[in-house]
């Protein structure tokens, strides 16, 4: 444990910028809820009302979770449910990053023949992952209570964000020790996460009806804090569980970086071939090799999401069709049907978000090739600068829509099945799914441009997404002035199904795209590779 104190210092100077940002928003996020809620309904009996609407809808529980009241912490609680899946994805990320990327990078070795121990590396990483949910607890708690809400609850509050962060810290040091590469690294824990989600939602969702499957949220970390309903009068228990389990997981991943060598994986890396095959003569076959893995995973994921969202979007036609009074406020509203439309385009809207995360993802390929010296030796042949970029972007650019479509396909079909209108309902999930693909070009086209102009600064292209799903999040409810809202490029999709779509909106998206892409490449010829 030599040097600890000082490669804490060194991880907090490195992340001086992203760590504050990402622990005061998502702290500091919940009392925006709040103020929300007592403009859109300050009296109790509203709150009811809306309560009683949320409790069982289970396109609200997908995303939020169970509700165990209508008081107004109760409800802010609630709306705040998906934080807790935002927050253990920057600190695995966080984690990856100071630990197995920085193994990849030559970094950790350069430090370790220093006078550093075996696991201070590791310990001071999640010593700083610790830390920064402690103080995200503690920023959540104070912002609760000086909004009126009872201390013990915002102290319950605050821990359990606090509990989902270190939960997944734990996640993140095993991980970390398994693959010889920080994407390896961060695939498995992100997908770690995604199961987590999925099975809280499942079990949740089955909790409406007859709950033969709702024990599926006790099986996740994420269901575990997500029941600890801190003004509902619900034992702590939960986060009790949560801290075993991260503590559990930060063991089970130090007593695996003990057994084995730097730079290496518990997994074995598979050997290639003594020589490469024919179809990867071209930069295109190569980043097709590169990055089908990512492909198929995304693939899968995103027909999931359809599979579910579909499923559960019969529930919000029923839940107005059983409630007299729900049935006569929507029926000024255009009845059950548009009442489904707004379900559906609200989830193409998530979707949009998440492809633009894969879209991001996919583009910073290209920086982590020219880090690793692997572009430099693509470089070195007949390849042209510009054929490589384009060989990655191609699919930065087309993969994105290979998944939305997939979503808005499985979505149509399971909604259709359900509805017996399988012909009816396909085409409207695709055109909500599809429409948000000029916006999730425009984030690619961010990536790009910091790629070629700011090489060292490409990763901010995540803090550009950041804040779409923030004006999403807090723009939207607090209703923000419209010209802040309009930076974000999905502010400026048709809400379809059930919209009203006209050309100007995706032409001005896609010309902007094409703009930033252009600029990006650009700038990559001029420039130096690679750039350290």
């Amino acid at each position: 444990m030599t040097g600890v104190g000082k490669l804490v210092r060194l991880i907090l100077r490195r992340d001086r910028f992203l760590l504050p940002i990402w622990v005061v928003i998502l702290g500091a996020l919940p009392a925006s809820y709040v103020s929300s809620f007592k403009a859109l309904f300050p009296t109790a009996v509203e709150r009811q009302q809306y309560a009683d609407l949320g409790v069982h809808n289970a396109g609200f529980v997908a995303l939020y979770g169970q509700l165990s009241g209508s008081s107004l912490g109760e409800l802010t609680a609630w709306r705040a449910g998906f934080i807790p899946v935002m927050i253990a994805l920057f600190t695995l990320l966080t984690v990856i990053r100071h630990t197995r990327t920085d193994e990849e990078a030559g970094r950790a070795e350069l430090v370790g023949a220093g006078v550093v121990g075996r696991h201070a590396q590791l310990a001071a990483a999640l010593i700083v992952a610790f830390a920064a949910n402690a103080v995200l607890a503690l920023i959540l708690t104070v912002a609760m209570i000086g909004q009126g809400l009872p201390a013990a609850g915002s102290l319950a509050f605050g821990l359990e964000f606090g509990a989902a962060g270190w939960a997944f810290a734990g996640v993140a040091a095993i991980t970390a020790q398994l693959t010889s590469g920080a994407r390896g690294a961060r695939s498995i824990a992100i997908l770690a996460l995604g199961v987590a989600w999925v099975l809280r939602m499942a079990g949740d969702i089955s909790a409406i009806g007859n709950g033969t499957l709702s024990w599926l949220s006790w099986l996740s970390p994420i269901g575990w804090v997500q029941h600890v309903f801190p003004y509902g009068g619900a034992p702590w228990w939960p986060v009790v569980l949560t801290v075993l389990f991260a503590a559990a997981a930060t063991w089970v991943g130090v007593a695996l970086r003990a057994r084995r060598d730097l730079g290496a994986g518990l997994l074995p890396d598979r050997p290639g071939p003594a020589t490469a095959a024919p179809g990867l003569r071209s930069p295109v076959a190569l980043a097709w090799r590169l990055h089908r893995g990512l492909l198929f995973g995304w693939l899968a994921g995103f027909a999931a999401l359809g599979l579910v969202f579909g499923a559960v979007a019969q529930s919000t036609a029923d839940l107005v069709n059983e409630n007299a009074s729900l049935r006569d406020v929507f029926a000024r509203m255009g009845g059950a049907a548009a009442l489904v439309d707004s379900y559906f385009a609200s989830t193409a809207g998530l979707l949009g978000l998440i492809a633009a995360g894969y879209a991001v993802q996919a583009t910073l390929r290209l920086r982590e090739e020219e880090t690793t010296g692997h572009a430099e030796m693509v470089l070195t042949s007949s390849v042209a600068r510009l054929r490589w970029a384009a060989s990655h972007l191609l699919f930065s650019l087309v993969a994105p829509a290979v998944v939305l479509a997939a979503a808005g396909l499985v979505e149509g079909l399971t909604y259709g099945a359900i509805s017996s209108d399988i012909g009816g309902q396909l085409g409207r999930t695709l055109s909500g799914t599809m429409a948000q693909l000029p916006a999730v070009w425009v984030l690619a086209g961010v990536a790009v441009l910091l790629f070629g102009v700011l090489p060292r600064w490409a990763a901010a292209a995540w803090g550009a997404l950041a804040a779409c799903v923030l004006l999403l999040l807090v723009g939207t409810t607090l209703q923000w002035n419209q010209r802040i809202l309009d930076v974000s490029p999905f502010t400026h999709v048709p809400h379809l199904p059930g919209g009203h779509a006209v050309a100007t909106p995706f032409v001005v998206l896609v010309a902007v795209a094409v703009v930033l892409i252009a600029g990006g490449l650009a700038a990559l010829r001029r420039r130096d590779i690679p750039v350290g």
